[in-house]
């Protein structure tokens, strides 16, 4: 998580995951709205990831077909030197789409 806030935001989202649960599925895409807004939380600044999520539920209807939507960030990955220092477990993959833009996809092998 890149900001100290991300916890506040990410609390309600895992409520509503977990009470969701219980119910039949109605999201159109994957992954999930709130599985999509969760990610957002986790690597951008909260007001990009208000916008992203807020957008992606307005599009969660009939009007749009659905499908995969994977998150779209900004990153500039690290440099070599900075990999190697330091041992963590995969928890996102990013694919380039174009500059600094890049997909994520959440390593769900990793836990």
């Amino acid at each position: 998580m890149n900001n100290k806030y991300a916890k506040f935001y990410l609390a309600p989202l895992s409520a509503y995951q977990y009470i969701s649960r219980l119910l039949p599925g109605s999201c159109r895409y994957y992954p999930t709205c709130s599985e999509y807004a969760k990610w957002h939380f986790e690597l951008n600044r909260a007001d990009k990831a208000f916008i992203q999520s807020g957008l992606r539920i307005l599009r969660c209807n009939q009007l749009f077909i659905g499908g995969i939507d994977y998150p779209v960030i900004t990153y500039i990955p690290p440099r070599l030197m900075n990999l190697y220092q330091a041992k963590r477990a995969i928890k996102y993959w990013f694919f380039p789409k174009k500059d600094n833009l890049f997909y994520v996809i959440k390593d769900y092998g990793a836990y």
